[in-house]
């Protein structure tokens, strides 16, 4: 279980599955968008097939930040991994629901019923 430095997200391995947090209480600024987006890539890039991010620590998500997160399902997808979202707070999956996202998202209450659902 290495964990990787960066100024977003803090990273562990878990079997091949690369469980992310988020550092940020609140997802709004593009350019820490634009940065999790880039360093989410490099994990997918780097082989990471099985991605969780788990939203624990996150209160506020933009539309910017939900837009990275469908790019970043697009690219899981190509490389033929999963991705799947956990603990997301209620007003945050209100968004998920609105937008539809939540169908397009698999999304589990805790991270343990995530990582079992692998």
């Amino acid at each position: 279980m290495g964990e990787r430095p960066s100024s977003h997200l803090r990273v562990r391995e878990q079997d091949d599955i690369a469980i992310v947090e988020f550092a940020d209480r609140k997802i709004l600024e593009e350019l820490s968008i634009q940065e999790i987006g880039e360093e989410l890539d490099q994990l997918v890039e780097a082989g990471s097939a099985k991605l969780l991010l788990n939203f624990r620590n996150v209160d506020h998500l933009s539309s910017a930040a939900l837009g990275m997160l469908i790019t970043l399902n697009k690219k899981v997808k190509e490389k033929h991994g999963v991705l799947k979202l956990s603990d997301i707070n209620r007003q945050i999956f209100e968004v998920f629901k609105i937008t539809r996202l939540d169908r397009v998202f698999d999304i589990h209450e805790s991270a343990d019923h995530a990582l079992a659902s692998f």
